[in-house]
C-alpha cells in the first residue's frame, strides 16, 4: 500500500491511512527521503492517526526516517499517535527518542513553522 505524500510549501506530509507491512514502511522511508531531496523540503510530517498498532519495526523505521531527513537538513514531526498506541508503546518500551510529536496536523505544522522562525 502506497502512502500519499503531499507537498505544502516547504513541508511534506505523509498520511498513513491503514496498517502498513514492513515492506510498505521501507518504501515510505525511501520515498520520503527522495522527495525531501527533490523538493528541498525544510520539514516532514508523518501522520500516524490511522495506525492502531505501532510495533518495534514501525517505531524503528520512523526513527530511521527522522534521522535520514535530519541529515538532509530537514525536521520531522510525528503526529496523531492514538492514546492506546502510546500506552502500548510505553508498556513495550518502544520510544521515538528525539523525534518531536504533536497531537495533530495543525500542531505539527505550527511546530515546523516555529522551528523555521528560530533558525532564521
Amino acid at each position: 500500500m502506497q502512502v500519499p505524500i503531499l507537498k505544502q510549501g516547504g513541508v511534506l506530509i505523509a498520511t498513513i491511512q491503514a496498517a502498513l507491512s514492513d515492506a510498505d514502511l521501507l518504501e515510505l522511508r525511501t520515498a520520503l527521503v527522495q522527495q525531501v531531496v527533490r523538493y528541498r523540503s525544510s520539514g516532514v510530517i508523518v501522520d500516524v492517526t490511522a495506525m492502531d498498532v505501532m510495533d518495534s519495526f514501525a517505531s524503528r523505521t520512523l526513527l530511521e526516517i527522522s534521522h535520514m531527513i535530519r541529515l538532509r537538513g530537514a525536521a520531522t514531526v510525528i503526529v496523531g499517535i492514538q492514546p492506546e498506541v502510546a500506552f502500548a508503546m510505553v508498556q513495550l518500551g518502544l520510544t521515538l527518542e528525539d523525534i518531536p510529536t504533536a497531537l495533530d496536523l495543525e500542531e505539527g505544522l505550527a511546530y515546523l513553522q516555529q522551528k523555521a522562525r528560530s533558525i532564521n
